[in-house]
């Protein structure tokens, strides 16, 4: 059996949801075949069990022959083994199932979150992808997972239609006929749920999203005394949304009620009609037991296949949410046909004028500070601007290359990043590669992030706070820097790096910088002197273009604006 997540997750099929829940069951086919068969295995063996103490009570009881008991006893032995090994093997191959469905519809709403990147806030609620990531991969997986009992039961349910044709025409009628109408009456209540449950999955996305916003922004919200107000806005929401969850449970338990009441009904009406076939003489004591047994039996396949209408139903609901989402499209979109990978050469910004030369630590310093970063979004490749005003490498427009390309050959590290809730160790080496050499420690001495990791109780090992709001500003910040330099990227563009530490960790910060990205390219957007100072290049930008560059003390030297700007004058 595979591991679990698979490394090539593969491309899915976002035409529907029906399409998208064929995708995951033809990448995890093996499993869901195998889990398929042993799940017919399994209920075919208990389908049987009836069938067989039926004759060994006319064969060894009422004919008094110990031989035919004894054989058929044994017989009885043979199935139970059978069943209770394809049993286990079919709940084995249908937990994997859940977990792969799960995992594979993880790693594909990561993987166009990652491809949406910035645009991401912008074209789908925090609440979305949150629900995508809880309560939707459980639904999706328990599709999955259902397939192997919904097969088996629907088998099962015609195996003994067949047997109990072949004893007794009446009564295999009444399951011909009774279980499509279960069926039938099942299907009535499950189109309704369909629409609840889409409502109810709608409304709690938007308020999730509403609660991330409010987490997020309740400091502002007191200090403008409009706590109340939003208060009382989300105890609106609430309440609708608790209002649509009971409309979703009333349906739920109508139908937990009919699988338990029809399939009630239909074992009487069976038991009735066998035992008075078997007092009219049309059938034996032994087929009269196996009636019985088989009416009992039905009852389990009768409610597992009202089970998987039900979970196909919740995994087409989640599904179309997953399919809402890769249907985004961002706004940075890739090229047709991708330019050849460039080797070399100068990241050039044609707006501004901005050159950065290979292997040096290039400042770029900026009267207005906004307008470093409309530098450092062209050259990282989060917006783009007018044709014949790209940014290039090596001469080649960035955009005509794969933007996973540009991402894994320039890192933008801003203040706007974040550290996630887990081990501090991953949260700053997630590949793990770092911690096997000395790059991590190399990255936090020359962030002066070893001081933090050294007053932590379990150092490395210390669960992070969900975004890190156990450290202090200048913490997180340098702890932000230090991932920053471990990822080790070809081009590493830092915007205000050192703006909220203190001047004796900046000055130190600045010293071992340019020593830890040798031989690499270096930006850093910042009007700091400290930093400016170590830097090898300095362009100074105003009105969002290059009107001046060179080394720190010289641009001090021959630009007065330059030097009101960074001296703050």
């Amino acid at each position: 059996m595979r591991t679990l997540p698979v490394s090539n997750v593969g491309t899915p099929a976002g035409d529907s949801a029906t399409s998208y829940l064929w995708w995951l069951a033809r990448n995890a086919w093996p499993s869901v075949t195998g889990g398929v068969v042993f799940g017919v295995l399994w209920m075919i063996c208990q389908a049987l069990v009836p069938a067989i103490i039926g004759r060994a009570i006319d064969a060894g009881l009422a004919n008094r022959n110990p031989g035919a008991l004894l054989m058929w006893s044994m017989v009885l032995l043979g199935a139970g083994v059978v069943q209770a090994a394809a049993g286990i093997v079919r709940h084995r191959l249908a937990v994997f199932n859940w977990l792969a469905g799960a995992y594979r519809t993880v790693q594909v709403a990561v993987r166009q979150a990652n491809r949406l990147g910035s645009a991401l806030p912008r074209r789908l609620d925090a609440g979305e992808v949150v629900a995508i990531g809880t309560a939707d991969i459980s639904h999706i997986g328990g599709a999955l997972d259902i397939t192997a009992r919904g097969a088996g039961s629907l088998v099962a349910i015609l195996t003994v239609t067949v047997i109990l044709l072949q004893t007794s025409v009446p009564l295999g009628l009444v399951v011909v006929l009774g279980v499509p109408l279960l069926m039938a009456v099942v299907g009535l209540l499950i189109r309704p749920l369909h629409r609840r449950q889409q409502a109810y999955r709608a409304q709690q996305g938007a308020l999730t999203a509403r609660a991330t916003d409010l987490v997020a922004g309740l400091r502002v919200l007191r200090g403008v005394g409009g706590e109340p107000v939003i208060s009382r806005r989300y105890r609106a929401e609430s309440q609708r949304l608790r209002a649509a969850g009971v409309r979703v449970a009333y349906v739920e338990a109508l139908l937990e009620s009919v699988q338990v009441l029809l399939p009630g009904v239909f074992l009487a009406m069976v038991t009735w009609l066998g035992a008075r076939f078997t007092l009219s003489g049309q059938i034996t004591i032994g087929q009269l037991v196996s009636f019985y047994g088989y009416a009992a039996f039905l009852v389990a396949p009768l409610r597992q296949l009202i089970e998987t209408l039900d979970k196909l139903t919740r995994g087409h609901v989640s599904s179309r949410r997953v399919v809402g989402m890769l249907g985004v499209h961002s706004d940075l979109a890739d090229p047709a046909r991708p330019a050849p990978v460039p080797r070399g050469g100068e990241l050039v910004d044609r707006v501004s004028g901005v050159v950065v030369r290979r292997g040096l630590v290039t400042a770029i310093a900026a009267a207005v500070p906004a307008d470093a970063v409309a530098i450092t979004d062209r050259l990282g490749r989060y917006a783009d601007p007018a044709a014949g005003a790209e940014p290039t490498l090596a001469g080649v427009p960035l955009q005509d290359l794969d933007l996973a390309t540009v991402r894994d050959r320039i890192l933008v590290a801003d203040n706007d990043a974040r550290l996630f809730s887990g081990p501090l160790r991953a949260d700053l080496d997630p590949t793990g590669i770092a911690s096997q050499s000395t790059a991590l420690s190399v990255a936090l001495v020359a962030t002066g992030a070893d001081e933090i990791v050294a007053a932590l109780p379990d150092g490395l090992d210390t669960e992070v706070a969900g975004q890190g709001r156990s450290f202090s500003g200048g913490q997180q910040q340098r702890l932000r820097l230090a991932r920053a330099l471990i990822a080790d990227p070809e081009f590493l563009i830092l915007v205000e790096p050192t703006s909220a530490v203190d001047a004796h960790t900046e000055a130190r910060i600045a010293d071992r910088l340019g020593s830890v990205r040798l031989g690499r390219t270096t930006v850093i957007c910042t009007t700091s002197p400290l930093v400016l100072d170590r830097a090898d290049y300095v362009l100074y930008v105003e009105n969002g273009v290059v009107v001046a560059e060179g080394t720190h003390s010289g641009l001090l030297d021959s630009c007065f604006s330059y030097g009101r700007t960074v001296l703050r004058e």
